[in-house]
């Protein structure tokens, strides 16, 4: 099965998500995707990626996906984070995260472990 994967990227990181998800397209393609509103736009527009698109984060989209990952739908997720900006909706991203950690989902909030998360992701899928 391929992996099913969230993208989620703030505003300041929008870009630093469109270059890692172009570097792993052809490996992103194989996977269902799912994001965020305004995140899946792009990645959809700019790097041609199919991707289930829920509500933007302050919208309740970061609570849309934490309900599929609890339900066992989400195999990882990539949220690139911007630690710098206060967020209006910071309660739906704690939840979000709290989510991962209570059922042992892997969150890669940085592009170091996302790179990790998706190479480890992509060795798995080759096998």
């Amino acid at each position: 099965m391929n992996p099913r994967i969230a993208l989620i990227a703030h505003d300041k990181k929008k870009d630093d998500m469109i270059a890692l998800a172009t570097e792993y397209a052809a490996f992103l393609k194989q996977c269902t995707l799912v994001a965020t509103g305004t995140t899946g736009g792009r990645l959809a527009n700019e790097v041609g990626l199919t991707v289930d698109r829920k509500h933007s984060g302050p919208f309740g989209g970061d609570l849309q996906i934490g309900s599929l990952l609890v339900e066992g739908l989400i195999d990882a997720v990539i949220f690139l984070r911007d630690p710098m900006t206060p967020q209006p909706h910071e309660p739906d991203i704690n939840a979000l995260v709290r989510a991962c950690d209570v059922h042992n989902v892997a969150c890669a909030t940085n592009l170091s472990s996302a790179h990790l998360v998706l190479s480890q992701l992509q060795s798995n899928a080759a096998q």
